[in-house]
C-alpha cells in the first residue's frame, strides 16, 4: 500500500528539486560575466525565500517565471546592415570557402569545370547580395510636388524579384505590389521597384521583406497610406523539405488609411487583381 510522505520527507525533496532547479537555470547564464552570475544566483535564492514567507508548512515551492530575453534584430531587419562591425572577410577568403564548400559536397575545386568556380560565385554574390550596400531610404528622397494636385492612389503591381531565403540560403522569388496614397508630391515609378531591390538582395524572410518595404515608404514619403503585397515561391519548399513545388506565399503590410478601413484593403486587393476599382 501506497505511504503518504511526512512533512519532513517533503520538505527534503522539495529543497532537492529547488538545487537541481538554480543549478539547471545557472548553468543557462553562458552568457553572463561572473558578477552578474553571482547577482543572479543571489536573486534565485532571495525570490525562493520570499515566496516561502507566509506559505503552508510543505507546500509546493513555485518560482515565478522569470522574464525572456529578447534577441537582437538579425541584421537582415536593419535598413543598412553595419558590415564593418560584422567584420567582413576578404575576396580571397570568400573565394576559399567556396572551395571548401565544393570539397565537402564531394567535388574537386581544382577540375577544370570547378577551377574558376570559386570567383565566379564572388563576383555574383555581390550583384544577388548588393542590397546591402543600398540605402532604400536614399532612393525616394527625391519627390515630385508637381503633380497637378494628383491625391489619389498610385499603384505600381508586378514587380518581379528575386531574394534569398536567410534558412538555407535558397533563392525564393516572385512579385510585390505596392500601393501609397502621396500628400506631399510623388516619386519616380521606379524608385519602388529599386526599394525592393535594396531588400530583395539580401538574405531575407517574406515576412522581414514585406515590412522593410512599408517601414522605408511611410517614413520617407509620410503618406495618408500605403500598402504593400508580396506573392513569392519559395524553392527552400520545393528543392528540399516537403518539396511541394509551385506554392505561392502571399505576405502584406498596411498602414495607414489602408490599416483603418477595410474598404480600401479591398480596393488595393481589387486592383492589384486587375479589376476596377
Amino acid at each position: 500500500m501506497y505511504a503518504k510522505p511526512d512533512s519532513t520527507t517533503m520538505k527534503a525533496r522539495v529543497a532537492k528539486a529547488g538545487d537541481a532547479m538554480d543549478a539547471a537555470l545557472k548553468s543557462l547564464s553562458y552568457g553572463m560575466s561572473d558578477d552578474e552570475r553571482r547577482t543572479s544566483a543571489v536573486g534565485l535564492d532571495g525570490m525562493r525565500g520570499a515566496n516561502d514567507a507566509g506559505r503552508p508548512e510543505g507546500s509546493a515551492n513555485i518560482a515565478p517565471h522569470a522574464a525572456p530575453n529578447v534577441a537582437p534584430l538579425p541584421g537582415s531587419a536593419q535598413r543598412v546592415p553595419n558590415e564593418v562591425a560584422l567584420g567582413r572577410p576578404s575576396r580571397q577568403e570568400a573565394e576559399a570557402a567556396v572551395r571548401t564548400l565544393l570539397r565537402w559536397a564531394g567535388d574537386d575545386p581544382t577540375r577544370e569545370g570547378l577551377i574558376d568556380t570559386p570567383a565566379r560565385v564572388v563576383k555574383a554574390y555581390e550583384q544577388i547580395f548588393g542590397g546591402y550596400k543600398a540605402d532604400a531610404d536614399a532612393l525616394l528622397e527625391r519627390v515630385f510636388e508637381e503633380v497637378e494636385g494628383y491625391s489619389d492612389v498610385v499603384l505600381v503591381r508586378d514587380i518581379p524579384f528575386y531574394s534569398h531565403c536567410e534558412h538555407h540560403m535558397v533563392p525564393f522569388m516572385g512579385l510585390a505590389h505596392i500601393a501609397y496614397y502621396p500628400i506631399k508630391g510623388v516619386v519616380g515609378l521606379s524608385k519602388l521597384a529599386r526599394v525592393v531591390d535594396a531588400f530583395a538582395r539580401r538574405l531575407q524572410t517574406q515576412e522581414t521583406m514585406t515590412a522593410q518595404i512599408a517601414d522605408t515608404i511611410e517614413s520617407i514619403l509620410q503618406p495618408r497610406g500605403c500598402a504593400v503585397m508580396i506573392e513569392a515561391e519559395h524553392l527552400c519548399m520545393a528543392m528540399r523539405g516537403v518539396q511541394k513545388a509551385g506554392v505561392s506565399t502571399i505576405t502584406t503590410q498596411f498602414r495607414g488609411v489602408y490599416k483603418d478601413d477595410p474598404s480600401e484593403q479591398v480596393r488595393f486587393l481589387t486592383l492589384v487583381r486587375g479589376g476596377k476599382a
